[in-house]
């Protein structure tokens, strides 16, 4: 799964990435939790592309509101079309979320371990997402998303058995395509991403708790000895 990431790209390291949309340049974040705010990526009806902010943790639109209980944070890129709480946004809502990395961890002595895992580069990428519109009762609106997760390549396995679906560019307006609605149309571009696109390096423990933010989470700290 993937339950962290970050995000500190300026706009023309996102314009770069996505091409030209509409919207603010989101704020540098270095710890976003579920729940929390996210930008996504999406198209409209004539094709133009918007940065809008939305819940993490996607709330389908026929449920009765967000619950604590369930967590959609994360579909498996394997089933993600079969879903009951996915299968329409599949088809309808698929959006890209831009992050300059991801948090997972690995079992150490001492407790588990938190790596960061990015770029080379330090440039930002886009990761495989959808949205959903839920309407409350008294007529307010709630926007969310979630992160397609699949099998995790050979070097991101040394941490974690899954990580998130990384797009690669050129499949970027395939993916958006409004008129794509059909699930098989796409499902070829939900695979790991090549292990050479990303490196991986412990961070301090301070990033287990969401309410740090810093650009020191980022630091890279010595590698810990392995779990006996």
């Amino acid at each position: 799964m993937c339950g962290r990431f970050f995000l500190e790209a300026s706009l023309e390291e996102l314009t770069e990435l996505l091409g030209p949309f509409e919207g603010l340049t989101p704020s540098p974040r270095y710890n976003i939790a579920p729940t929390q705010p996210v930008s996504i990526l999406r198209e409209d009806a004539t094709g133009g592309r918007h940065l809008v902010p939305v819940r993490w943790g996607l709330v389908p639109s026929w449920s009765q509101g967000p619950d604590h209980r369930y967590s959609m944070i994360n579909a498996r890129a394997e089933t993600v079309a079969v879903k009951p709480a996915f299968r329409a946004a599949m088809r309808y809502r698929r959006c890209l979320v831009p992050a300059s990395g991801f948090y997972e961890w690995q079992p150490a002595a001492g407790g588990k371990q938190p790596f960061a895992i990015r770029r080379p580069d330090r440039k930002p990428f886009a990761i495989a997402g959808l949205w959903e519109l839920w309407q409350a009762p008294d007529g307010s609106e709630l926007e969310s998303c979630t992160l397609l997760v699949t099998e995790a390549n050979a070097r991101i396995a040394q941490i974690h058995d899954r990580m998130p679906v990384i797009l690669d560019p050129a499949d970027f307006a395939n993916w958006l395509d409004r008129h794509r609605q059909r699930p098989d149309d796409v499902q070829g571009l939900l695979r790991a991403s090549p292990e050479e696109w990303l490196e991986t390096y412990p961070v301090s423990k301070a990033v287990n708790n969401p309410r740090s933010d810093a650009p020191e989470l980022l630091d890279a700290v010595p590698r810990p000895p392995p779990s006996p």
